[in-house]
């Protein structure tokens, strides 16, 4: 799965090192309707039941954005489905007590009021695919719904309403494609993991990419797939295609033994269209939650959790050459961003997650504005 979670295992770990602090939610730093001040501040959210975050968050431009996770959460037993909306001017939750299963909402995608999709998975680990009709969430049915060990893990949309979900269902691993008629699953990847890959990635020119744990692979009618990077099973948080010869992989690795006991270590690699290289970021402790790039497709920006200054999320801005610090507004509580996306056409940015590295109350979900 993503990293789109609370990062199980280490708040024993981190106490351990005098470095947490109580979570609860932040103070506003500005009203609502404000203009929004150039870089990273935070930004009021509607509280829900205590152990909430935000997974995901997508945007159709400054007026329109969504963003999904779960709350009431409290360890291992999952929570309820959360969802909120962007208007222009405020977030809203948005209601979701008709959908009827228990669990969280873990990706959403969208590029108009009437084309957003949203997956959640339930407390078995079924996959749901949820509609936007406005105002709301509405579950559809998707073939493959009924069938035991279905999984949907990310979704894109294109502008033009054409949506692909990751996952796998009765067969084997795929992707999931609406036709803005009808979904209907591609051709099985022909890799041999049997993990679900653990997201999907479009590039402004129309590719459409599958990532995840021992997956790589770009789907244009056919699959091709980039030998996995070595190494570790590393939890693979995002990919962002500049070219056939520019892949960049985000993620975390626990290494051998992994936890509890230990934090991960950021993971960030390169394909260079031979190869895949070890790119070491400004911290190295932590990890890397999410990459996006900028309106034509290239390097722009990455979310990241420092393990050793947790009051602040550690963004990456790639200065041309190489990703540099980019630090997040000082709070009272962790900060722990679980994704990132750029507005389009603006420059600016919502980034999302929790104010908790561990899935227990008083954690509330935490949001940030990017404002060149």
């Amino acid at each position: 799965m993503r990293r789109r979670h609370f990062v199980s295992g280490l708040i024993g770990t981190a106490a351990a090192f005098g470095l947490t602090t109580a979570a609860g939610p932040f103070a506003a730093a500005r009203s609502a309707t404000a203009a929004f001040p150039p870089g990273w501040q935070p930004v009021p959210v509607p509280n829900g039941q205590e152990a909430a975050q935000l997974l995901d968050v997508a945007a159709a431009g400054p007026e329109l954005a969504w963003a999904v996770g779960e709350e009431g959460r409290n360890g291992s037993t999952r929570g309820r489905p959360l969802a909120m909306a962007w208007d222009g001017t405020a977030w809203t939750r948005t209601g979701v007590n008709q959908l009827a299963f228990s669990g969280q909402l873990h990706s959403v995608a969208g590029s108009s009021s009437d084309a957003a999709w949203a997956v959640g998975t339930d407390t078995s680990g079924h996959g749901h695919l949820l509609a936007w009709d406005g105002v709301t969430w509405q579950e559809v049915a998707y073939p493959g719904y009924e069938d035991t060990g279905t999984e949907l893990t990310g979704v894109t949309v294109a502008p033009d309403g054409r949506a692909w979900v990751s996952g796998r269902n009765s067969d084997g691993q795929g992707l999931l494609h609406w036709n803005r008629r009808e979904w209907r699953w591609c051709a099985l990847l022909p890799s041999t993991a049997t993990e679900a890959p653990s997201g999907v990635h479009r590039t402004p020119d129309g590719e459409i990419w599958v990532y995840g744990t021992g997956v790589v692979a770009r789907w244009d009618g056919a699959w091709t797939e980039l030998p996995p990077p070595t190494g570790f099973r590393f939890g693979v948080t995002g990919l962002l295609a500049c070219a056939d010869n520019d892949v960049w992989l985000t993620g975390y690795d626990y290494g051998v033994g992994g936890p509890p006991g230990k934090p991960p270590s950021c993971v960030l690699r390169h394909w260079d269209g031979t190869t895949w290289s070890y790119v070491t970021p400004p911290f190295t402790v932590g990890l890397l939650s999410g990459i996006t790039g900028d309106d034509q497709g290239r390097p722009d920006r990455i979310a990241g959790w420092d393990f050793w200054d947790q009051t602040r999320a550690h963004y990456l801005r790639w200065d041309g050459t190489a990703w540099v610090s980019e630090r997040g507004p000082l709070s009272t509580t962790p900060v722990v961003p679980n994704a990132l996306a750029r507005i389009p056409g603006t420059g600016e940015y919502w980034s999302v997650g929790t104010t908790s590295s561990s899935p227990y109350p008083p954690a509330q979900a935490r949001m940030e504005h990017f404002g060149p």
